[in-house]
C-alpha cells in the first residue's frame, strides 16, 4: 500500500460460526505474527455461543494468544455471565462487545446499558476504558453510547446492492444525528418502481438536495443502457456483460456516462466519505454516558 493505515483484524469467528467453519487459534496465532507490522489492533479468537461455556472458551482463547506473546482484544458476548465483563474492564484498557448482530434494539439496549453504566464507565458516566462495538450498525445505538471504535458491512452491503447513504438536510445544513436515507442508484434496481426509494422516483425537492449532496462529494449518478445478445456477442470498450447467461443469451450494460449507478467502487467510496463525516460529527471520546429510556428521554 503506498499509504499507513490503521488495520483492525478481525477473527473472523462470527462469520465462520455461521457458515459451520473452525477457526485453529495456531494459525491465526501465526498470520498475526507475520504480519504483525501492518495491523494496528486483533480482536481475540471468540467464541460464538452467548453462554457462560463460550464465555469460558473466548477467555481461554485470551489466555492463550497472550501465551505466544500477543495483545489481542478482548471480546465480551451478549447473554454471557457479567463477571467476564468484570474482570476485561478491571484488566484490560479496551475492549470489545459483540454478538449483537440480529437483536433487536429492545433487547441490546438494556444490556449495553449495564453494560456501560456498571462496568465500563465511572459513576460519572464517564468511560475507564475503550471499548469497540462489533456488528454496531444502529445509528441510534451508537450515538446513545460513548464507543471508542465500531465496525459494520452494512456501507459496502448497501454499495454493493446499489444503494448509497445521504445524510438528513435542514435549513442549509448535513445532520449526521438522524438516521440517514439509504437512496438506490443502479439503473438495474428493483426499486425503480418504488416511490421515494431510487433516485428517479424521488420528490422533486428531494431529489433536488440529494443531487446536490452528491455534487458536493465530487460523484455523479451516471447513466447507462441495457440490451440483450448471444453469448457470442463481443463486447464493446463501454461494454461489459450485466448477470446471468439464460437459453444463451445475457444482457449487456453500456454505459454511457460513468456514475454511482454503473461504478460500484464510487458507491463504496461515498459511503466510506458518509461514515467518515458521521465520526467527524460526533464528540471526541471519551464522552459522558448518559442513561437514556427506550424512547429516547433522560431518566
Amino acid at each position: 500500500m503506498e499509504h499507513k493505515i490503521d488495520l483492525f483484524l478481525d477473527s473472523g469467528a462470527f462469520s465462520a460460526f455461521t457458515q459451520g467453519i473452525k477457526i485453529d487459534i495456531q494459525e491465526y496465532i501465526s498470520f498475526i505474527k507475520e504480519h504483525k507490522d501492518a495491523i494496528s489492533v486483533y480482536a481475540n479468537l471468540d467464541v460464538i455461543g452467548k453462554n457462560k461455556d463460550s464465555a469460558r472458551r473466548t477467555y481461554q482463547n485470551q489466555k492463550i494468544m497472550e501465551k505466544a506473546g500477543l495483545n489481542p482484544l478482548p471480546v465480551f458476548h451478549l447473554h454471557e455471565p457479567f463477571k467476564y465483563l468484570k474482570r476485561y474492564c478491571n484488566t484490560y484498557e479496551y475492549i470489545s462487545l459483540g454478538a449483537m448482530v440480529g437483536s433487536s434494539s429492545v433487547v441490546l439496549i438494556p444490556w449495553l446499558d449495564r453494560c456501560f453504566s456498571e462496568y465500563i464507565c465511572d459513576p460519572s458516566g464517564m468511560p475507564k476504558i475503550k471499548v469497540h462495538g462489533f456488528g454496531m450498525t444502529s445509528l441510534k445505538l451508537m450515538l446513545r453510547y460513548p464507543w471508542y471504535s465500531v465496525d459494520s458491512t452494512s456501507w459496502v452491503l448497501t454499495g454493493r446492492l446499489g444503494g448509497v447513504y445521504v445524510p438528513r438536510y435542514a435549513q442549509g445544513k448535513w445532520f449526521y444525528d438522524a438516521n440517514s436515507w439509504k437512496i438506490q442508484v443502479s439503473d438495474r434496481s428493483p426499486s425503480k418502481k418504488e416511490a421515494g426509494k431510487h433516485i428517479s422516483t424521488l420528490s422533486k425537492g428531494k431529489q433536488r438536495i440529494v443531487l446536490d449532496y452528491f455534487k458536493h462529494k465530487g460523484y455523479q449518478v451516471g447513466e447507462s443502457e441495457f440490451h440483450t445478445e448471444s453469448d457470442s456477442y463481443e463486447l464493446k470498450d463501454t461494454e461489459r456483460w450485466f448477470g446471468k447467461a439464460c437459453d444463451g443469451k445475457r444482457e449487456v450494460e453500456t454505459i454511457i456516462e460513468p456514475g454511482l449507478c454503473n461504478i460500484y467502487q464510487q458507491r463504496d467510496e461515498l459511503n466510506v466519505i458518509y461514515f467518515k463525516d458521521l465520526e467527524d460529527s460526533m464528540p471526541e471520546w471519551p464522552w459522558l454516558y448518559k442513561p437514556l429510556n427506550t424512547i429516547g428521554q433522560l431518566l
